[in-house]
């Protein structure tokens, strides 16, 4: 039996609270416990109105409803009073609220997708089969840095720097001509006080006087797979493995500042960039994660079990990754056992996505067991070979995989994901690793709590920035500044330079925006697949529209049950 998306009591919850829709209906969005939130606001506004006039649920009758707050007072000074006493009622219910907390085991749905559709099930290797430790950011970094200093003669003075495990968070966008590391919102924007000129944060009016604005032109930003090219001066770092990446950057532009050195970031950004390239393409990573792997990969046991349960309800799988098969191959080994090829249909190794998705001209070759590549034509993929390299378009001509009834997973959103959702209709499935660490955090009643507050609040000025009279609109100001002071603790409680990997204040970071277009589901790892069965379909939640009245009750699949606790329901 599939299981539900809530249990059958707060469905009954949910349904009461349609028939006390009203404006403030989204002040505390994604809280379940809609009546009492709607509750919570009546009351407040009708102590303001003192006469009670009916909540509206529309926004262009607030100013009317306003006008009735006015005109029910003689003075300002007894209107001032009446603004703060709904002030403090509604702070102090909105400190009494709970909220369930959100499962970190769920599957979350940007497109309703059904997994009895899913015939074909593909994977990425690095970071959606195997998970890496903390060690490997470290060893990454080391490496680049002292390739920098060996290589390209930087300076000794930078083997001081080491690691710094917290500073970044994926998504980021770096200025190539300005070196400045910064977080961009879905519209462009960039999210003032999360940009930092090597480690040191850069001031609000300085970034405003940069930039003309905090708005990025379109002709500026990253390209379709967020490198910088072709004009555009800003790269964005999608992949887990940038963090090392962004780190090393921030660190030898914060050497050369420190020690007044004229340096060219351009010059640096590309020196940089060819030094991780050797980390990668000259296999030095590679031989140390295969001469220590216990130290590296993590988490082996889980993504095992989900192979063998796909294997067991007879899934065709097949894996396509851009590492080494030997590499692949000692990770796998650890990971699932000698024989781990049996479980896949299909294994492609050195694929060079995102080019592999696009590039009609290179062939499928062969590759044996010791590493040997033949010449030989390729007419078919066998069941136990291993193919170097290759074409998504041989490949779908020679396995006749199309459509939607294929599922690939990777965690890189332009480089796994892009091309198959919008040039080949295949769905597609996100790992996201931060979302653990995310949700932890927004589980938490602080985090609950303050943010309760800063939407009730939000609320608040938005409805009574109408009264224009000197005293109302000194509250209104002192609501404002509370606001802001409170909104960089929303950015600092998830990483204290850049914030959450999904949120800037309120908007979605451009991060966000593509990881809903080009994934269909996104999880924090594959072992999230063992929570559901083969019948289920995941629904996304259907979000209210800015111009829409939310007359429907929002399902959660995020509550703090997990699935198969709910189908017991």
């Amino acid at each position: 039996m599939a299981p539900l998306s809530l249990p059958i009591s707060s469905l009954l919850k949910q349904t009461e609270c349609l028939q006390r829709a009203n404006i403030f209906r989204n002040v505390l969005q994604g809280l379940r416990q809609r009546p009492v939130r709607s509750r919570l606001w009546k009351r407040n506004f009708v102590a303001v109105s003192r006469g009670g006039g009916q909540l509206l649920s529309q926004q262009p009758r607030a100013k009317n409803y306003a006008a009735s707050v006015c005109s029910s007072s003689a003075d300002g000074q007894d209107l001032t009073e009446r603004l703060w006493s709904v002030y403090h009622e509604t702070k102090r219910q909105t400190q009494a609220i709970s909220t369930d907390s959100v499962n970190p085991d769920t599957i979350f749905a940007n497109n309703e997708m059904s997994l009895r559709d899913i015939e074909i099930y593909g994977f990425d290797y690095d970071y959606t089969l195997a998970f890496y430790s903390s060690h490997l950011h470290t060893l990454i970094f080391n490496i680049a840095r002292d390739i920098l200093i060996t290589k390209h003669r930087y300076p000794e003075g930078l083997r001081k720097y080491e690691y710094i495990p917290d500073f970044a968070v994926r998504g980021l966008h770096y200025d190539v001509q300005k070196a400045l590391l910064m977080k961009i919102d879905a519209f462009h924007y960039i999210q003032l006080g999360t940009v930092y000129r090597g480690l040191q944060p850069v001031s609000d009016e300085e970034v405003i006087a940069m930039y003309e604005g905090c708005h990025v032109p379109l002709e500026i930003m990253s390209d379709f797979y967020g490198k910088s090219s072709h004009g555009h001066t800003m790269k964005q770092f999608m992949d887990i493995f940038s963090l090392p990446e962004m780190t090393l950057l921030s660190c030898v532009n914060d050497f050369f500042m420190k020690h007044n050195i004229d340096y060219e970031p351009v010059h640096l950004y590309k020196d940089l960039k060819e030094a991780i390239r050797d980390v990668h393409v000259k296999g030095i990573m590679y031989r140390a994660v295969e001469a220590d792997i216990d130290k590296y990969i993590c988490y082996g046991e889980q993504s095992q079990a989900v192979l063998k349960k796909l294997s067991a309800h007879g899934k065709k799988m097949f894996l396509i990754t851009n590492s080494p098969f030997d590499f692949v191959d000692r990770g796998m080994s650890y990971i699932v056992g000698k024989d781990w090829r049996n479980l896949f249909d299909v294994v492609i190794v050195q694929a060079d996505k995102p080019g592999f998705f696009n590039d009609r001209r290179k062939p499928f070759r062969r590759v044996t067991d010791k590493g040997a590549l033949l010449w030989d034509r390729i007419h078919r993929l066998e069941k136990g070979q291993i193919y170097k390299q290759g074409n998504l378009y041989e490949f779908l001509r020679l396995t006749g995989w199309r459509g939607s009834r294929v599922l690939y997973f990777g965690d890189h959103i332009y480089s796994d994901l892009a091309d198959l959702t919008l040039k080949h209709g295949w769905r597609t499935g996100a790992i996201i690793p931060e979302l653990r660490k995310e949700i932890k955090i927004m589980n938490t009643q602080p985090y609950v709590h303050m943010m309760t507050w800063l939407q009730s609040l939000t609320g608040l000025i938005e409805q009574m920035q109408v009264h224009r009279d000197p005293a109302s609109q000194a509250v209104v100001e002192d609501w404002m500044r509370e606001r802001d002071a409170m909104r960089p603790q929303t950015k600092d409680i998830f990483n204290a330079q850049f914030g959450s990997l999904f949120r800037t204040y309120h908007n979605p970071t451009y991060f966000s925006r593509r990881l809903s277009r080009f994934a269909d589901i996104y999880m924090a790892s594959i072992s999230c697949l063992l929570n559901y069965d083969f019948q289920h379909t995941f629904f996304p939640r259907r979000t209210p529209l800015q111009h829409e009245s939310p007359f429907w009750p929002e399902h959660s699949p995020a509550s703090s049950s997990s699935p198969q606790d709910r189908s017991r329901v």
